[in-house]
């Protein structure tokens, strides 16, 4: 597992309940992993968005922010959050109307008690990370 370069984002990951945290750092991981394996993405910027661990293509533009954190309202839930000015996450929901579950336009939303889809994810994630590329005039 890469090490967490931003201060305050390694903090935020280390005030997580521990059940919690592990699996925020699968998705982490995945997150690295497929824009490392996914051409013209380039290097991350890990940074701190509305308090929670968010990624930005800042070198290369090609994608949307994906964010990670609880969800509020159920502790034993997290999500990766989307903009919900794209069409991500109502191309996730026709994609894999089964697999994965959503919360509005914003999310897709895992219990912590289930193994991630790592598949259906990483799928969303590179989707995510090219979605500029895709969306441009």
């Amino acid at each position: 597992m890469k090490d967490i370069g931003n201060a305050a984002v390694a903090r935020t990951f280390a005030a997580y309940p521990p059940a919690l945290r592990r699996r925020l750092l699968v998705l982490r991981q995945l997150i690295l992993d497929t824009a490392s394996a996914t051409p013209g993405v380039g290097e991350l910027e890990e940074t701190l968005k509305w308090g929670e661990p968010a990624y930005l293509t800042s070198a290369s533009k090609s994608g949307s922010t994906i964010r990670l954190g609880p969800v509020k309202s159920s502790p034993s839930q997290y999500a990766l959050y989307f903009n919900c000015k794209t069409t991500l996450v109502d191309t996730f929901r026709t994609l894999f109307p089964v697999e994965l579950r959503y919360e509005g336009n914003r999310a897709i939303v895992l219990d912590a008690g289930d193994a991630p889809p790592l598949d259906a994810l990483a799928f969303c994630i590179q989707a995510a990370l090219t979605y500029h590329r895709k969306h441009r005039a």
